[in-house]
Formats: structure tokens, C-alpha cells, sequence
């Protein structure tokens, strides 16, 4: 029966299978360019930063205090904070999130 509303309904093909494949493609593309790479750009400077850690460095940390490094370990910096030179606090290295290095040198 060649009735003309089932004729209409057909599919017409619309993209095939290579062309569905390639938008997959291009989308997986523009989500590793705009979400995966700057991400990963962002955890190589923050292991660098920590790497460069050492003692007399002025840091910030996640909770927001302010400290100066007294000592670097494996896992784990002591920060004092404040001039009460009894508050010294050990604390994982990823709890620092900026680091200042002290001047080296010469006064002007």
C-alpha cells in the first residue's frame, strides 16, 4: 500500500554512520581542548610549585593563613604562623596553594 503518509514518515537517511562519527570525534576534541588540557596544565604548575618548596619561603595555604616554612619533608611542611614562634603547624604539602620566595639579595 503506497499510502503517502507513510511515505512522508520515512527516514531519509539523514547523517550517516562516518558523519556521526566524526562529530563524536570533533566534540571529544573541543572537550579535551577546553576542559581536560587546562586542567592538567594547572596540576603540573601546582607540583612544580610544591617541588620548590624550602624552608624561609612565605606561603598561603587552602584554609587561608598565612605561614613562613621552617621545614620541608616528604609529605609534609611545619609552617609557623604569626611571631609567636611556638604556633609552628605541620601540614600536608597540597595544603599550600601560593608560595613567595624571599628576596635573595640585594638591598636597593
Amino acid at each position: 500500500m503506497n499510502n503517502p503518509i507513510f511515505l512522508a514518515a520515512a527516514p531519509s537517511g539523514g547523517l550517516s554512520l562516518g558523519m556521526m562519527i566524526i562529530w563524536i570525534a570533533i566534540m571529544g576534541g573541543v572537550f579535551y581542548f577546553m576542559a581536560i588540557r587546562p586542567q592538567k596544565k594547572q596540576q603540573r604548575a601546582m607540583e612544580a610549585l610544591l617541588t620548590t618548596l624550602a624552608p624561609g619561603d612565605s606561603v598561603l595555604t587552602s584554609s587561608g593563613f598565612y605561614g613562613v616554612i621552617i621545614d620541608v619533608m616528604e609529605e609534609v611542611v611545619i609552617v609557623e604562623f604569626g611571631n609567636n614562634k611556638n604556633c609552628r603547624i605541620p601540614m600536608k604539602k597540597t595544603a599550600v596553594v601560593e608560595v613567595e620566595k624571599p628576596n635573595s639579595g640585594s638591598a636597593e
